[in-house]
């Protein structure tokens, strides 16, 4: 492991790793994109890649769009460990009907309104897949979701 990486640095604090909570205001696109933000920077300040971050951050911000598009909110949560960056999101929508539909890159369940607002074009799930090396999805209808996300260091 270089002297100045990353994982060092997290290792350096004598934790199993770094944890950060954001909570994701429902039907709210003003603030939508704000946690993906705050991950940026935070992965920035420890010092990851730009690809790194780059990967991070965009499955942090599809992951939040769809929260606010679909769920009503919910809870964000990063966590960076030694040699993984892990994103938990979870809401308490109404869950996912058929979720290997919903993977279909272009579905979309998004209503006109959201259309209109250039959000809902059915690329979220599939670009959370894309640019992490895992993902995996625990739903239950009426219930809400919860989304795994890791991105190897």
């Amino acid at each position: 492991m270089p002297p100045d990486s990353p994982a060092k640095r997290v290792n350096e604090l004598d934790v199993e790793c770094l944890s950060y909570k954001f909570e994701v205001d429902g039907n709210n696109f003003t603030s939508a994109g704000e946690a993906s933000i705050q991950v940026k920077r935070i992965l920035r300040r420890i010092g990851f890649t730009p690809e790194t971050i780059k990967r991070a951050s965009i499955a942090m911000y599809e992951g939040e769009i769809n929260m606010v598009i679909h769920a009503g909110g919910g809870v964000a949560e990063l966590f960076i460990y030694e040699d993984k960056i892990v994103i938990v999101l979870t809401d308490h929508g109404p869950g996912i009907a058929d979720v290997a539909l919903a993977m279909k890159e272009g579905y979309s369940t998004a209503p006109d309104n959201i259309r209109a607002l250039g959000f809902g074009a059915g690329m979220g799930l599939p670009n959370m897949k894309r640019y992490t090396d895992s993902m995996e999805i625990t739903t239950a209808l009426g219930k809400g979701t919860v989304i795994t996300m890791t991105v190897k260091v």
